[in-house]
């Protein structure tokens, strides 16, 4: 078996070019390749198109590069904590591809399996079927490019819009461990998107919190075999933020002898 371990994450995403399509894990702030995204943004790739659920926030993960306006084109679900992300949008500086959550997850999945596109009934009736979404603002606010009509049929006597798949060039995961064959696995919320992209990227790089020995994970916890992944470096103790910070207000005393 191939040793997939690289020394560093600069080295790891080394041979992503200017351009290239790329696949990135994570929910919000949970479970993102924090590690990697630094080190691709350090490198100054740029011209980028991401698939992801969100776009970070304008200073951690994916928004460090959309910031510095590395992204050229998103497919993602979920866009809203991030003002740049709107501000370039509207501004025209960003072309955005609106998918629905599921849509989104099934089309990395079925991209990983080798299957080219799939029917489902989400966005039916919507302009994710009929075409006309926005997916690009000019200066002046007009809309520049929209989205086309998709084929839509009737199974059962019930409507359901085709959906292709996504293959990306790369793909950027994080997972709670990983051996040196690549086999990882995902700590509890953290796993959402990781899974999926790690399956849908064509060359797919995972940060691992810890390093284990091929035999030591049980083949039965294991979340993605290391088929689907090429490389593996290590990044330990990571930043992990939380989006929204909510407390509960403290109770009030409870009167003596009440």
């Amino acid at each position: 078996m191939i040793n997939k371990v690289v020394g560093s994450a600069a080295e790891a995403v080394a041979d992503i070019p200017d351009g290239a399509s790329l696949a990135v894990g994570g929910f919000g702030l949970c479970g993102i390749p924090a590690t990697l995204i630094e080190a691709l943004h350090a490198q100054g790739t740029a011209e980028l198109e991401t698939v992801s659920n969100n776009c970070g926030v304008d200073d951690w993960g994916l928004g460090i590069l959309l910031s510095d306006h590395r992204i050229r084109r998103t497919i993602s679900s979920y866009v809203g904590e991030n003002k740049e992300f709107a501000r370039q949008y509207l501004s025209g500086e960003l072309e955005v591809e609106l998918t629905p959550q599921g849509t989104l997850a099934e089309k990395l999945r079925a991209g990983g399996a080798g299957i080219p596109a799939f029917y489902t009934t989400a966005g039916v009736g919507t302009q994710v079927s009929e075409g006309g979404l926005p997916q690009r603002y000019d200066a002046s606010g007009n809309v520049a490019v929209a989205s086309k009509p998709k084929e839509v049929r009737s199974f059962d006597g019930v409507d359901y819009v085709l959906e292709e798949s996504v293959r990306p060039d790369y793909a950027l995961v994080h997972a709670w461990k990983g051996d040196r064959h690549g086999n990882l696995v995902f700590h509890a919320t953290a796993m959402n998107f990781n899974p999926l992209c790690a399956q849908a990227g064509r060359i797919t790089i995972a940060e691992v919190e810890e390093l284990v020995e091929p035999g030591e994970l049980d083949p039965a916890q294991v979340h993605t075999p290391g088929i689907f992944v090429q490389r593996v470096v290590v990044a330990p103790d990571p930043e992990k933020r939380v989006e929204k910070r909510t407390v509960s207000l403290a109770a009030p005393a409870t009167p003596e002898g009440a």
